[in-house]
């Protein structure tokens, strides 16, 4: 392990830009899943809510319904258990919200409180690392059910509500593995096979060191995503076996670029699309399988959620800025008389991310998405208020275009989410667009200043302490693939289990990085020791996969 100080310097105050922040990105190649999923979902419960007249009671279905967003880049055993912790997650959010609201009508604990949930909410995601929307749906709903009014003995009417579109949206995720059961770990097969060709086919010593850096990182991302979708398919069946090849051929290309064709690799990538037989590597028909995967499952293990929210978790000081900044926004409302101060707890609640630097882009796309989304709103408005069925139909057209669009930039999706959640609060009764316009305007503003402003005070000078046990890992984990390789004879598996943990390691040392690297109020970082512990790390994989 390296022993000598590290040099280091101060890393200045970041730039805040905003053209970079609506840049629109490549669609997502799942973003009709999600989309289609979500409709799906709402559809079943809201129309049969019409039908009884009981539209008044759809935000509780709402709840159960948006928890289909969740979990599609899972192959089907994970999504299975993933969904249903996403549905009781937000009976839990919900019956904690209910309960407050039916004992107290003090705006004043019903944001604090709300504050908390948020904080909860985001730790529990970021740590279980749950992905897209994270906790944003979760304090969506728990914050406006705080403001909702209740009565002890509606909750459980209203909660078997939630569970009941729950139920129907755990089942909509899952009937796609009726048709395509391996359609996850394939997708993320082709995006590792992909994201190696994108490396490969940079033309050696013209491209700056810079990118290839970046793209051997995105490529080593994706192929560390492929492994963690493997292990999570459960058992080691055919298909996974094929996949594992696969996977093996993207790590070679990443090991020696030189000798890699990368049309063939995208050529593999194509063929996993739909149902087809998977595509199988001629050059590693004699490689043992058990070769591929005996130590992998241990190699790749994570530490438990107890260990993840431990004193020292990076996760604690973004919990603490979501609550200071959440209480800020939804007191701020209330300073201001806004009679929907949820609408700006929710909207400090949004931007919070990694960093700042990557929070204060999200606090550009929410306000512009939020602006765009409330003139679409003023449009729709008198369509809505023809009748309760163009409700329905104008809410399930907009949660339809902001799984569309999200993926594009998260203003664009924005632009549909904003008028669906203003025509949910016409569920209930019509109310007066001007007035819900003017609230959503001035509570995006004050919840996006008070929530930058939280988040610039609040310091996360744990980022840069991760980085330090990122590096001590990493250095950990090259040591013993070396140690590894230089045995005579290593057991079965034992050297391919030493390259997963230390390629998870390096994926785990650059997140660590870059998240740190965006971090205001930081002490200096040692860059040249990140680098130098990158490039030995990627020499002893190049070795590993020769050997």
């Amino acid at each position: 392990m390296t022993s000598s100080a590290p040099t280091s310097r101060p890393r200045p105050v970041r730039r805040l830009p905003i053209a970079g922040a609506l840049r629109l990105n490549k669609a997502s190649d799942i973003w009709f899943k999600a989309a289609t999923s979500v409709v799906v979902s709402a559809a079943v419960p809201n129309l049969t809510l019409l039908a009884l007249g009981r539209l008044d009671l759809a935000m509780y279905t709402m709840a159960g319904s948006l928890c289909a967003l969740y979990a599609h880049n899972l192959p089907y055993a994970a999504r299975a258990r993933a969904v249903a912790w996403v549905v009781l997650g937000m009976l839990a959010s919900l019956a904690v919200a209910l309960l407050t609201a039916s004992f107290t009508t003090s705006a004043v604990v019903l944001v604090a409180v709300g504050a908390l949930l948020a904080a909860a909410q985001k730790t529990l995601c970021d740590a279980t690392r749950i992905g897209p929307p994270g906790h944003l749906i979760l304090t969506f709903i728990s914050s406006a059910s705080l403001f909702a009014p209740q009565s002890p003995g509606q909750i459980p009417g209203h909660l078997a509500l939630t569970a009941g579109a729950g139920a129907v949206a755990w089942l909509v995720c899952m009937a796609p593995a009726l048709v395509r059961p391996h359609g996850p770990e394939r997708r993320a097969t082709a995006r590792a096979l992909n994201a190696a060709a994108a490396y490969v086919e940079m033309p050696d010593g013209e491209a700056p060191d810079a990118a290839r850096s970046r793209a051997r990182a995105a490529a080593a991302g994706a192929v560390h995503a492929a492994w963690q979708s493997l292990l999570a398919t459960g058992g080691r069946g055919a298909a996974r076996r094929a996949l594992e090849r696969l996977v093996v051929r993207a790590e070679v290309a990443l090991a020696a670029p030189a000798d890699t064709d990368p049309a063939q690799l995208r050529d593999w990538a194509a063929g996993l699309s739909g149902t087809g037989p998977v595509p199988r590597p001629a050059h590693l028909d004699g490689i043992d399988d058990e070769l591929l995967g005996i130590e992998v499952e241990r190699a790749a293990g994570r530490p438990s959620l107890w260990r993840r929210l431990a004193p020292g978790s990076p996760h604690l000081p973004v919990a603490l800025r979501t609550a200071v900044g959440c209480a800020l926004a939804g007191y701020g409302s209330l300073a201001l008389g806004m009679g929907r101060p949820y609408w700006a707890l929710v909207t400090a609640a949004s931007l919070y991310q990694a960093n700042v630097t990557l929070t204060w882009n999200r606090t550009v796309q929410r306000v512009a998405g939020n602006l765009l989304g409330v003139l679409v709103f003023a449009a729709v408005a008198p369509l809505a208020h023809v009748g309760p069925v163009f409700v329905v139909l104008l809410c399930l057209l907009f949660s339809f275009g902001a799984e569309a669009f999200i993926a594009r930039n998260y203003w664009l999706g924005t632009v549909s989410v904003t008028p669906m959640a203003l025509l949910i609060t016409e569920f209930a009764r019509t109310q007066d667009a001007g007035e819900l316009i003017a609230d959503r305007v001035v509570d995006t503003l004050v919840g996006a200043l008070l929530g930058v402003v939280a988040a610039v005070i609040v310091t996360n000078r744990r980022a840069a302490d991760h980085i330090e046990v990122a590096l001590d890992a990493a250095e950990r984990a090259r040591e013993h693939a070396e140690r590894t390789l230089a045995a005579a004879r290593p057991g079965p598996g034992d050297l391919e289990g030493a390259r997963r943990r230390l390629a998870a390691a390096l994926v785990e040392l650059r997140a660590a990085d870059d998240t740190a690297a965006g971090e205001w109020w930081q002490r200096a970082l040692p860059e040249e020791r990140v680098v130098a512990v990158e490039q030995a790390g990627h020499r002893t994989l190049a070795a590993t996969v020769r050997r």
